[in-house]
This record gives C-alpha cells, sequence and structure tokens, in this order.
C-alpha cells in the first residue's frame, strides 16, 4: 500500500477542485492592486502595504468563491455580475476563475476563513522570506490554537521527547480546547515592496515554542505548475502602474464547466 502524505492529500485535493487556482488568483490581484496603490513618496509604510494586501487577499477570496457581499444567487444576473467585477482590470476580469458552492466563509473567533467539506484556510503575513520561522508564539491565539493541532503523521520518537512531556501544559490553558471543528491550515503571505517580490504558501503550522520548526509542512504555490499544465513565473516582480480601468466598458466572458467538488489571520 503507498503512504499518501497529509500534505499530498490536501494539495492534490485542493488543486483537483481548482481551489488552489482561485486562490492564486487572489493574491496576485490582491498584490498587483496594493502596489498599484503604494507610494513612499506619499508617505506610505511598510504597515499600511500588508494591511491593504491582506484586505485586498481577503476581498478576491469573497470574489473567486463568490462568499458573504458577493455571493451570486443568479449566477449570471447583469446587476451581480457587475458587483462581482467591480474595480477588477478586463484582465482580472477575464482570468478569474468561478468558484461558486466550492467553498463557504467560516471565520475562526473573528480571524476570516474559508471552509471546504473537509478544511479550513486561514491567512498570516510575514516578512518576505521570512515564512519558514513565523515564530507562533507571538501571533494572535487563534493562530497559536492551530498550531497546537495534533500532527497527523508524528515523527519518529526521540531523546528529547521524555524531556517535553509535560513542558507545555500552558499552551491548551492559554488556548483553550485545541480540538477544532475542522482541520484547519494557513495561507502564508508576504510581499517586499522594494523588489515586488512576493510569495503565497499553505501549511499546517507547528507552534514552535521549542525553536524547532515552524510548520508540519509547507507548500510554495507559487511554485507550482498551473492546473492547465502551461509554466507559471515564480516569484517574479509585479509590472507597476496602474492595471485597473474601472470606468471602461468590459465584455463579460461566461465562464462554463466549472467542476463542483468539495471541498483568518488578523490584520497584520
Amino acid at each position: 500500500m503507498i503512504d499518501v502524505s497529509e500534505q499530498q492529500d490536501v494539495i492534490e485535493e485542493l488543486e483537483t477542485a481548482g481551489i488552489l487556482e482561485g486562490i492564486r488568483w487572489a493574491y496576485s490581484s490582491a498584490v498587483t492592486r496594493a502596489l498599484d496603490y503604494y507610494s513612499e513618496d506619499d508617505g506610505h509604510d511598510a504597515t499600511l502595504l500588508g494591511t491593504l494586501r491582506y484586505t485586498l487577499f481577503r476581498d478576491r477570496l469573497d470574489r473567486v468563491f463568490h462568499c458573504e457581499r458577493y455571493a451570486v444567487p443568479s449566477g449570471d444576473d447583469a446587476a451581480d455580475l457587475d458587483h462581482l467585477f467591480a474595480r477588477l482590470s478586463p484582465r482580472e476580469i477575464d482570468t478569474m476563475p468561478r468558484l461558486a458552492g466550492l467553498v463557504t466563509r467560516n471565520d475562526l473567533n473573528n480571524s476570516p476563513g474559508w471552509t471546504s467539506a473537509t478544511y479550513r484556510l486561514l491567512l498570516v503575513s510575514g516578512d518576505y522570506g521570512e515564512l519558514h520561522q513565523i515564530p507562533w508564539s507571538r501571533k494572535s491565539p487563534t493562530k497559536q490554537q492551530v498550531a497546537t493541532q495534533r500532527n497527523p503523521e508524528p515523527p519518529p520518537p526521540s531523546l528529547f521527547d521524555e524531556l517535553d512531556e509535560g513542558g507545555n501544559d500552558w499552551i491548551t490553558t492559554f488556548t483553550g480546547d485545541t480540538e477544532l471543528d475542522l482541520t484547519t491550515f494557513v495561507l502564508a503571505n508576504s510581499l517586499d515592496p522594494l523588489s515586488q517580490r512576493h510569495e503565497l504558501m499553505l501549511g499546517r503550522p507547528r507552534l514552535n515554542t521549542d525553536s524547532g520548526p515552524a510548520w508540519h509542512w509547507l507548500q510554495d504555490l507559487l511554485g507550482m505548475p498551473p492546473s492547465d499544465g502551461s509554466r507559471r513565473m515564480v516569484d517574479a516582480p509585479l509590472p507597476t502602474g496602474t492595471s485597473s480601468v474601472p470606468d471602461a466598458p468590459v465584455r463579460l466572458r461566461r465562464h462554463e464547466g466549472q467542476q463542483q467538488n468539495k471541498i483568518a489571520s488578523d490584520t497584520p
């Protein structure tokens, strides 16, 4: 029998359903719009850029999955589509996956989350190049709770296991019941304002109070090939200049044949 890891299972399921492509579209749109607005000459700083990117990413995820205020009951009603595509560029409209019904909003302790029938996804921001070593003990109680989920694939026992027994009792006291209603993963993202390089990763966090790894596993979503088999540019700087043309007439192209499979970070 072939042993398939949780990481392989999760990535394959979300990719097959088209959900990872929707997430990548949402993040690309958010980063592009954030950089369009960001200007050091206008007094903007990294904090503003991080908050703007987070807000736009949350908004774009709701759009691509038709959640919250972007639910489109009739599917193709002109007024609903006008709202769904508001302030998006023609290119964003043309490339936006239509994934209604696959994912719903399911926040965890007021931290924005998106849930399939199997998993919940939350957001967390980090510094560019530092996502592999996020200090979860400095994050919100919600993120710490997610990071204390039991690892479904525990590593082989080590000499340090006995020393660790009982050493983390404070975690349960601090975060409450660590058993979540759904297995919850984290979408970690970053953006360097100077180089405009950006990262987007999906993983199962690990509460690294022992100075150990910050993740049980972590998948680079931008380094994966698109589901159609074409080549994706990895971690490339985005073009500068305003990309949206909100006042221009746009011919909307209906997307058909979307696969109907089953399927929070605190602001920086």
